[in-house]
């Protein structure tokens, strides 16, 4: 059966985060790679990455945490190239991630190649709980093994989406990405670069 619907993941699938993450560490008065070397301990724990906080001893700097919005100098070089792409094919393509309200109003005026914008904030339903994906599937009026999700989580994206019954693309980039292994019945992407030849390959 043919993926007639895509929908990717936000940070670390079409937005490098490096920026963010400094932006963050700054307002807990750290130097970055002090906080990666602690997001790194979460990924290896398999916890949530706001628990680097706890193990860093230090406040969770929230008002910095919610407010700091992407920029299209954010997105990943192969980013708008392939959702263009998979539009081109007729594809319907969205943008669905753990986001809140101001980053989902980002995606919408960044004026990317896509048809549907949501997210946490919409959904009110967080990854990996399975209503979210669940909640995609409605919104475009397919058969779940007729919508794929793009993530670099295996943990948030990529397990609940196949447990859903969707088809499930692990990007390989960042750092739960290039950390965690992709689980068995996904797709292993090394680039977006690759996607529309994948699915083309999927039917």
């Amino acid at each position: 059966m043919s993926i007639r619907a895509v929908f990717f993941d936000v940070g670390e699938t079409l937005v490098a985060e490096e920026r963010y993450w400094r932006v963050v560490a700054a307002a807990a008065g750290l130097p970055p790679h002090v906080v990666w070397a602690a997001l790194g301990t979460t990924i290896a724990r398999g916890e949530e990455h706001s628990e680097l906080w706890r193990h860093l001893g230090v406040e969770h700097p929230s008002g910095a945490w919610d407010s700091v919005v992407y920029s299209t100098d954010d997105l990943y070089p192969d980013a708008v190239e392939c959702l263009r792409q998979l539009r081109s094919v007729g594809r319907v393509v969205g943008i669905a991630g753990n986001q809140t309200r101001a980053l989902e109003d980002w995606a919408r005026s960044a004026e990317l190649p896509v048809d549907v914008v949501t997210g946490s904030a919409s959904l009110g339903v967080r990854k990996p709980d399975r209503a979210f994906f669940d909640s995609l599937v409605d919104i475009v009026g397919f058969r779940p093994s007729e919508v794929a999700y793009v993530g670099d989580r295996a943990d948030n994206d990529v397990r609940p989406a196949l447990a859903a019954g969707l088809v499930a693309f692990h990007v390989r980039r960042g750092p739960w990405g290039m950390l965690q292994a992709t689980p068995e019945g996904a797709i292993a992407l090394e680039s977006l670069a690759e996607l529309p030849g994948a699915l083309a390959s999927t039917g």
